[in-house]
């Protein structure tokens, strides 16, 4: 049998980008000095972070196989059944990987818990020894985060943790016919349709619900999807009458494009999306995948 694989996922850290658009760390610094800012708190970040990353480094087992991979080359990057995968960073990161994996158990690293909330990456560095002998002996707690799921009829497929968008790429008014479990279809124009998931039911959704009578948001481990149309507009042929509900396991809300270059983009990516032309439909419902997050 193979040695168990950990794969460190990352992201390149303010002070990186910063010197990479600049060329040097003192251009870099010059640049933040002139909006007021300095490179000290940007570079107390990069060394929290680069700390975690290698406290969670040699934290793996010396006979134990190992990756690491960064955020933007993650759909370059395969994962494998066994793989144990330790992301350090924020909440968001763990979203991003999420959607490229298969139920590997996912143990979210916190590098600074001053600053990030820790839904996700709930462990502290010092921790990540003692959870992947758990992980590889099964005496872990695994939660299984409900994701949303978009199809599109030519079988493209995208995932997501928190949340699905479907609108316009420049959040203009979209026009399309959405179609709702037990509900007659309706022409409508908006600035777009949100579907959520409990974990991300503190978020957009959270937002737009506390503007309207809306159903309950689901709890992260619920089969369950709220979902929202965002500012229907009312004409002689577009209607507001079917702007929000709850998808069970097993129901699609579905939608034609009735113009050109509407997106759908998840968890806040836009970069990674999917373009819909006219008369192309969407589906959208819980995701037959879930997020493996190891809690305790």
């Amino acid at each position: 049998m193979l040695a168990p694989r950990v794969v460190l996922v990352h992201r390149r850290t303010e002070l990186e980008e910063l010197v990479d658009r600049h060329g040097t760390r003192g251009q870099a610094e010059f640049f933040l000095r002139g909006r007021g800012r300095d490179l000290v708190a940007v570079q107390r970040r990069h060394d929290a972070d680069e700390a975690a990353r290698q406290e969670v480094g040699v934290s793996v087992p010396g006979d134990w196989r190992r990756a690491t991979v960064e955020r933007a080359d993650l759909d370059r990057f395969r994962f494998e059944d066994g793989d144990i995968v330790a992301v350090v960073g924020q909440d968001g990161l763990v979203a991003n990987v999420a959607k490229y994996l298969g139920g590997q158990p996912v143990i979210g690293v916190n590098p600074d818990p001053e600053r990030n909330p820790g839904v996700l990456v709930r462990h502290a560095p010092g921790e990540v020894t003692g959870l992947l002998a758990a992980v590889v002996a099964r005496r872990v707690t695994v939660e299984p985060r409900t994701m949303v799921a978009a199809e599109l009829d030519d079988g493209q497929v995208l995932l997501a943790v928190n949340e699905i968008f479907a609108g316009h790429a420049s959040h203009q008014s979209a026009r399309y016919t959405l179609t709702a479990p037990g509900r007659r279809p309706e022409r409508q124009s908006s600035s777009g349709v949100i579907a959520g998931t409990g974990t991300g039911a503190t978020g957009w959704c959270a937002s737009i619900a506390r503007d309207r009578p809306a159903p309950p948001l689901p709890r992260p481990t619920d089969r369950a999807l709220a979902w929202f149309v965002r500012e229907a507009w009312p004409s002689p042929s577009t209607g507001t009458t079917c702007v929000d509900g709850v998808l069970v396991d097993g129901d699609r809300l579905a939608l034609v494009a009735e113009t050109d270059g509407l997106v759908v983009f998840g968890d806040g990516l836009e970069a990674d999306r999917l373009t819909m032309s006219w008369g192309q439909q969407v589906t959208v419902g819980v995701a037959g995948t879930t997020l493996s997050l190891v809690t305790a």
